[in-house]
């Protein structure tokens, strides 16, 4: 890949070489850095279609901070496991190859961090294994309740079979040999800051021409993700979308409150909105918005940091 620093030297901003860890069934790709800071873990969840590199701004910040950072590359990602069965991307075992890390380093519990897809594997974590996370940050998506109809059952009443979680569900390899066929042009047109509002259309994305906004990232940094997914492909990632009902049925009978001390931090021009009720479900949480849109820990860094190391300073 290209993931790990050793291949092209792509990885910079004092990004950590991976190691290969057995957990949970599976072997998942890790990113480790401040092992002198044991005892205070931190563990960063990155979203689709990302990789733990999109947490590169945020590692040196913690371990200067003092935090034992855990960044893995999820099941389907990078070097990661990538099982061929689609149900072996719900929500049971997400958690649980994080359940899995924990143990492995010998900690109890950590502090979460999830953005996007890796926001909602965290808040499905905090509610599966509660005694495991001692605080919760999640950017960009918020607590998604569990209302009474499967949420791709009601994403393709209200949104229609052309909207990208239904197109994954209901198409199954469609989606995914059109991205693996453009991986380049897809993440080039995806990571992009200064976008105009317009609904997500991440299938359209990889045949377009160059998309509105400007670069989020390096032509050095994103030659990481690109060579990742050019090794991995895209159906691992899009597995998780594919196991939504799987985990609205999962998360049934389960206590529906997040009762850890919670940070939720928004872009103000992210397509994802937020949440009115997410105090109903996260009563201990603070919120912060930021001046921009989805990729937020890459387009405001410094702020991102800023915000996370003053919230855990004040717990």
């Amino acid at each position: 890949m290209t993931g790990s620093g050793r291949h092209d030297g792509a990885m910079t901003n004092e990004f950590p070489e991976p190691e290969i860890l057995s957990v949970n069934g599976v072997e998942l790709e890790v990113f480790e850095a401040g092992q002198h800071n044991a005892g205070r873990p931190i563990v960063l969840c990155h979203g689709w279609p990302e990789h733990a590199y999109s947490w590169r701004h945020q590692v040196p910040a913690l371990v200067a901070a003092g935090y034992h950072v855990i960044v893995p590359n999820q099941r389907g990602y990078g070097r990661s496991s990538r099982p061929a069965d689609v149900t072996a991307y719900d929500i049971g075992n997400l958690s649980g190859d994080l359940v899995g890390l924990l143990d492995h380093y010998g900690y109890s519990d950590a502090t979460f961090v999830g953005h996007d897809w890796g926001a909602f594997v965290v808040w499905g974590l905090t509610l599966l294994h509660p005694d495991r996370v001692n605080r919760v940050i999640n950017l960009s998506l918020p607590y998604q309740e569990r209302g009474e109809k499967p949420w791709i059952e009601l994403m393709e009443e209200v949104l229609g079979g052309d909207f990208y979680f239904v197109h994954f569900n209901r198409q199954p390899g469609v989606a995914d040999a059109v991205l693996d066929g453009n991986t380049s042009r897809f993440l080039r047109n995806l990571y992009r800051r200064n976008v105009p509002p317009a609904p997500p259309e991440p299938i359209s994305l990889a045949t377009a021409e160059p998309a509105p906004g400007e670069p989020l990232m390096s032509d050095e940094e994103l030659a990481v993700f690109i060579a990742a997914f050019e090794e991995s492909g895209f159906t691992g990632g899009i597995n998780w979308y594919r196991n939504l009902d799987r985990n609205w049925h999962r998360l049934a009978g389960v206590d529906p409150i997040i009762h850890q001390p919670t940070l939720m931090i928004y872009g103000d021009r992210d397509a994802v909105r937020p949440s009115e009720r997410l105090a109903d479900f996260v009563p201990n949480v603070e919120v912060v918005s930021l001046d921009c849109g989805h990729w937020i820990q890459q387009e405001k860094p410094e702020e991102t940091n800023q915000a996370i190391l003053k919230w855990l300073d004040q717990q």
